[in-house]
């Protein structure tokens, strides 16, 4: 059965009846009444206008996850032919581009038509990589590009060092900079990169995005992207991407970087007089103060040695209630601490605490076979967790609970990390780790569950641990910070827990990078090196600037 769209009054009824959360009915503003770009089907997901590729230039792609991005990336890399919203026909390429005659947008589709368009993308999913490739990355990378230019990007990205690496072997970080090094290395018009900041840290992000406009020197380039300071600092232009999630998408017109940006967290476009969030995020302009409260646990210090890495960890205490970020750069020790934290790893020297029960979400969602076979509540169930009020809550403002009879494996990258989330603070528990929650969630996600987080630390009095490289994501849920430092992959030190201003700029220090605040929303931006700002911030030590 279907829905007549021209007859719905939009009553509801049906959406309350249907099971499985299975109809989402939304009445369209009225000046998306004009045809669409594409549609997957009869009361499927619509995509109403198409960004303009800029040659020469990056442009970003910013919104919540479900809008389109994705399906905006696959048909401007001719992996989908769009269909002007007339499915089960095939569409002549013609009609198309007339709908965007005497656009910019022309020239590309013409030439994309022809296939004269040759594109490399580099995919969201990089955990992926070791499920379909078994051997070296030397190999992979072989197989990818050109030799010598492969040389060239490995050394300007610090990424020798995986070279003689096992793919299987490889930690997330790493798993992004092989993807992201196959796709540089590839020649081609036009480059798409889906959230390439995913598990690199600060430095890395920004390398990765020096990397990415040098390509903007020869192409058309593309990047959605979730990490809001490094799409600033890659970015020429930006276009909005809105709408409700899995039902419909709308493109903006584009802007400047900033413009756009801010545009997007204001949640209201006044060229087009249209509100698609009814509050503005916000980023608070002072770091945060800690008052101690009761001592939960004294933590030893560690050591560890491997092969190739050794790591010390200094003691420090953990309060009831507090939230403390963990950060650093990558291949430096800090999920292996969380590891001995968890008893997952044992120590050379000192013992994790004993009498914890610990909830851990790992860096890497990774599922067994039988597990990608069922829905997401008999997901949750198998880990132990009572559906009290509260985890249905808890579940609810994850935005899980209507995805509770989908199958495990038709979930986004997203969607699993708010599963894992979800697991990991629904366990009873008087301990929780969460290592790099923020991968895979969009802006407004990462801002929901840091807010989630810090509500839970507090209501249950729990500390927390949390890995993670979104400086903005760290700023909102911290009340301390642990930085690690010391040579990647060599070895690694953890520093105690210190305040979160004095800790964020110790980071900052340590990678070279100085950050200001946007005076109008006062999100974090990366200065541009030797600017007069970084000059200036730098003179005076202030690498995280806090007003």
């Amino acid at each position: 059965p279907a829905i007549d769209e021209n007859l719905c009054i939009a009553c509801q009824i049906c959406v309350k009846k249907c099971p499985k959360n299975a109809i989402a009915i939304v009445n369209l503003p009225d000046q998306l009444k004009e045809t669409p770009i594409h549609r997957y089907g009869r009361n499927m997901f619509t995509l109403f206008k198409l960004p303009v590729p800029k040659r020469n230039a990056v442009v970003a792609l910013v919104g919540p996850n479900g809008v389109g991005k994705s399906t905006v990336i696959n048909i401007l890399s001719g992996g989908l032919k769009p269909n002007t919203g007339v499915f089960g026909e095939d569409v002549p390429w013609q009609n198309i581009i007339n709908k965007f005659k005497g656009t910019e947008l022309q020239e590309y589709l013409e030439r994309l038509s022809s296939k004269k368009i040759k594109t490399a993308y580099k995919p969201q999913k990089v955990d992926m990589i070791p499920k379909v490739w078994k051997g070296s990355v030397k190999k992979l990378l072989e197989r990818a590009g050109d030799k010598k230019k492969l040389s060239e990007i490995m050394k300007r990205l610090n990424a020798e060092s995986i070279l003689n690496k096992d793919v299987d072997k490889l930690s997330g970080g790493e798993l992004q900079l092989l993807s992201i090094i196959a796709t540089i290395s590839k020649e081609a018009d036009f480059y798409f990169f889906d959230e390439p900041s995913s598990y690199l840290d600060a430095y890395e992000r920004l390398l990765v995005a020096k990397e990415i406009r040098l390509l903007s020197e020869k192409a058309f380039v593309m990047v959605v992207e979730h990490d809001l300071a490094v799409a600033d600092y890659m970015a020429d232009y930006t276009h909005i991407l809105y709408g409700n999630p899995g039902v419909f998408g709308v493109v903006s017109n584009p802007y400047g970087v900033r413009v756009g940006i801010n545009t997007y967290l204001e949640g209201y476009i006044r060229e087009e007089n249209m509100r698609f969030r009814k509050e503005p995020i916000v980023f608070s302009r002072k770091a945060k103060g800690f008052e101690k409260t009761e001592l939960f646990l004294q933590f030893p210090s560690f050591e560890k040695k491997f092969k190739d890495f050794s790591l010390k960890t200094n003691q420090g205490n953990l309060y009831n209630g507090e939230v403390i970020g963990i950060v650093g750069p990558n291949a430096i020790g800090k999920t292996t601490f969380i590891k001995m934290l968890a008893g997952e790893l044992k120590p050379d020297k000192g013992s994790a605490p004993e009498k914890l029960k610990i909830s851990y979400k790992p860096q890497r969602i990774l599922l067994s076979k039988d597990e990608e076979k069922i829905a997401v509540q008999d997901f949750i169930h198998s880990k132990d967790i009572k559906m009290s009020q509260e985890n249905k809550k808890l579940f609810f403002d994850l935005g899980v609970e209507k995805l509770m009879e989908r199958n495990v494996k038709s979930l986004s990258g997203g969607e699993l990390q708010s599963v894992f989330i979800g697991c990991a603070l629904g366990q009873e528990a008087n301990l929780l780790l969460l290592d790099e929650p923020s991968a895979f969630l969009d802006v407004e996600q990462r801002l929901n569950v840091a807010k989630i987080l810090r509500a839970y630390a507090e209501s249950k009095d729990m500390p927390c641990f949390v890995v993670d490289h979104d400086l903005q994501f760290i700023d909102a849920v911290s009340d301390r910070l642990i930085v690690f430092e010391g040579q990647r992959g060599v070895r690694g030190i953890g520093n105690e827990p210190s305040k979160l201003a004095e800790g964020m700029n110790k980071l900052l220090k340590d990678l070279g990078v100085t950050y200001r605040r946007d005076p109008s929303t006062g999100r974090p931006r990366a200065n541009k090196p030797d600017s007069q700002k970084d000059i200036e911030q730098k003179k005076k030590g202030q690498y995280f600037y806090v007003e």
